[in-house]
């Protein structure tokens, strides 16, 4: 059974007031709250483990050696990839995009190729490739997307050229809650002897991902999305592409030998690993995750699907509401909602949603290609996590009409 009361009492910052008011927490797309079993974890891992991790001879050094690895290997079996060397703890997943996008266009790209993304992407996996664009004159190209918010997928064969190095796609829209066919998108790449990148920084946390069922070349996801700290988070890389890519960042960690003529880097996955990891972290990371699996991910996503369906159905009760993204079909849309009411800026609405205990994130969300596609400057988003209630969105529609009221 899914006992909401008993998950929410894993979650104290829940039981808070804000204003006056309980607290109704809706901005899981942005950060999730975290569990004392996380929170205890990184505890207890400072107050006795704590040492720098490989090379050290000394007993703390090793035990902290020996949870940091574990981790990884908990990541490797979360995602199932092949080998804990496709594993690469990174800062979160803007950083696990940045990697790629320099080091592929550092030794794969060259001035005229091509990276296609799609309309719909988070800044980060945009501003990275543009980045690049700037410094080695590569092309950034973008799938487009239809009125409801999909991907328009017949166009991405044209959009492939001789030219098209690396396509590289969100695997959830954080605004639109649209769930892209990655698999399809994969098939087509592969077609033409072209890798993929997948962010799965909205998908992670809400349903299993398998990397080699998916067959994607990079996958990158953030732990403080899921449960757990923040400064952490993962790039997956099929171990040849690994091989193939030039270290990201030089220092300590990341060598095998260094000499005033040359340095020869250590092995994956240390290779892109520069500088001593936030090993308090990914124990952090690897407790999230076991929370996670111990809940089962079939019944968070019945449990998230349940409310963002829900919340559309209640929302649509209001005058003046547009709702953005897949609208008639769940299996396309993950627990996102991005609406706005009439001719209320999403701003006001979001402020007076607060003095309500209401958090949500209002703005363009770090995607502003899409706002300018649906013609708008941005949209007051609830995005759901497995510990909220459909009471707390009742709270939210009855905010909404208070606040609509009001002008």
């Amino acid at each position: 059974m899914y006992d909401i009361n008993k998950i929410r009492a894993d979650f104290p910052i829940l039981s808070r007031e804000v204003y006056g008011k309980p607290l109704v927490y809706l901005d899981n797309a942005a950060t999730t709250q975290k569990p004392l079993c996380v929170l205890d974890a990184m505890r207890d891992e400072y107050l006795n483990v704590n040492a720098n991790v490989h090379r050290g001879v000394h007993y703390l050094s090793q035990q902290a050696t020996d949870l940091h690895e574990a981790a990884r290997e908990k990541v490797r079996e979360f995602i199932n990839a092949r080998k804990i060397e496709e594993i690469v703890f990174t800062r979160g997943t803007t950083e696990a995009i940045n990697l790629v996008a320099s080091s592929f266009c550092e030794s794969q790209m060259k001035e005229g190729d091509e990276v296609i993304v799609t309309e719909m992407e988070h800044h980060s996996n945009i501003v990275s490739w543009q980045l690049q664009a700037m410094k080695r004159g590569i092309k950034v190209k973008h799938i487009p997307i239809t009125d409801d918010g999909m991907l328009c997928l017949d166009e991405l064969e044209s959009l492939i050229s001789e030219r098209t190095k690396i396509i590289s796609v969100a695997h959830v829209s954080n605004v639109l809650g649209t769930v892209n066919p990655v698999d399809e998108i994969v098939r087509i790449a592969h077609q033409h002897g072209i890798p993929v990148l997948v962010d799965g920084a909205q998908s992670a946390p809400h349903f299993k991902v398998d990397v080699q069922a998916m067959d994607c070349d990079f996958f990158a996801f953030s732990g403080h999305k899921m449960y757990g700290p923040t400064g952490i988070g993962v790039l997956y890389g099929k171990e040849e592409w690994l091989e193939k890519l030039p270290p990201y960042q030089g220092g300590g960690e990341m060598i095998d030998k260094v000499t005033w003529e040359k340095t020869t880097f250590e092995r994956l996955p240390f290779k892109f690993e520069a500088g001593t990891p936030d090993y308090i972290a990914t124990h952090g990371l690897a407790k999230a995750i076991d929370y996670i699996s111990a809940l089962g991910f079939d019944a968070i996503q019945q449990h998230e699907q349940e409310l963002t369906r829900y919340c559309m159905e209640q929302l649509q009760t209001i005058d003046g509401m547009t709702i953005y993204g897949p609208q008639n079909s769940m299996g396309l849309k993950d627990a996102v909602v991005s609406f706005n009411v009439g001719d209320i800026h999403h701003l006001d609405m979001g402020t007076l949603l607060d003095r309500l205990g209401i958090a949500v994130r209002t703005g363009h969300h770090c995607a502003q290609p899409l706002m300018d596609r649906l013609g708008i400057s941005g949209t007051v988003r609830a995005s759901f996590a497995l510990y909220n209630t459909k009471a707390e969105v009742d709270v939210l529609v009855a905010g909404i009409r208070r606040v609509a009221q009001m002008f």
